[in-house]
């Protein structure tokens, strides 16, 4: 078992390999996460974990709140995870590998990060300025039939683009921008449908490609039936992912 110590960035969104994050960093947990990166030589990755939160607030509260307006605001790596915070997270995250981190005039940062490696988290350290985990990297296995898969997915995913573009009013992006390596067919195709956290979660945890590409081939032809019902579904980019304020 391969294991990794690296820093962690809990966000409301799951990250997939091969998928660009662009990130808008300004709180101070993340802002010192972001200065020990750079301390990083220009010829090492700058990599952070990236999960799912699935109880908890990606940015902690500021202020006081409702109800009560007395109470103090929130502060340290752990704010809005509880007491326990890797309850607070979905166990399957993916490694990112920070390509550009430019630090504001107001010392907030613009990052822009790819996924790289799914990891399982095994704990999480929150006795620093930021939270960090130990991480076991995960193996992408290709599963049986994952070629023929693969095809039938993309087929499924171009007549899912056909409604959404429909429904949005919006121009279709053409076939030859779409791969057909299965992993990576796998992984675009569960970041650029609109789906829910859990959905996109399960299928970032999927034990093998093949499994990964037969449940999209579900999923998407569930989605292409209920957009003909619902024209107003939003349209999403195929490899990148909005900014996400941390």
């Amino acid at each position: 078992m391969t294991t990794v110590r690296l820093p962690l960035f809990p966000l409301n969104s799951v990250l997939f390999p091969g998928l660009v994050l662009p990130l808008n960093v300004f709180e101070e947990r993340y802002r010192a996460m972001m200065r020990e990166l750079l301390k990083t030589g220009d010829d090492e990755p700058r990599r952070f974990a990236v999960v799912a939160i699935r109880d908890g607030r990606e940015v902690a509260p500021t202020a006081p709140g409702m109800p009560d307006q007395t109470a103090l605001p929130e502060r340290g790596p752990t704010a809005g995870f509880g007491a326990d915070p890797i309850q607070a997270f979905h166990r399957v995250g993916c490694i990112a590998d920070a390509a550009t981190i430019r630090e504001r005039e107001d010392g907030s940062f613009e990052v822009l990060a790819t996924g790289t490696t799914r990891v399982r988290l095994l704990s999480v350290d929150a006795s620093g300025p930021y939270l960090t985990a130990e991480l076991e990297e995960l193996p992408e296995d290709p599963g049986d039939g994952a070629g023929a898969l693969a095809e039938g997915v993309l087929r499924a995913f171009r007549a899912y683009q056909k409604r959404l573009a429909g429904a949005r009013e919006r121009s279709l992006a053409t076939a030859a921008e779409l791969p057909d390596e299965p992993s990576v067919v796998s992984y675009l195709v569960a970041a650029a449908a609109v789906l829910d956290i859990p959905s996109k979660q399960r299928l970032l945890q999927a034990p093998d490609t093949a499994t990964r590409l037969a449940e999209e081939l579900k999923l998407l032809r569930h989605e292409t039936a209920v957009i003909r019902h619902l024209p107003s579904l939003p349209m999403t980019d195929l490899t990148r992912t909005p900014t996400n304020l941390n």
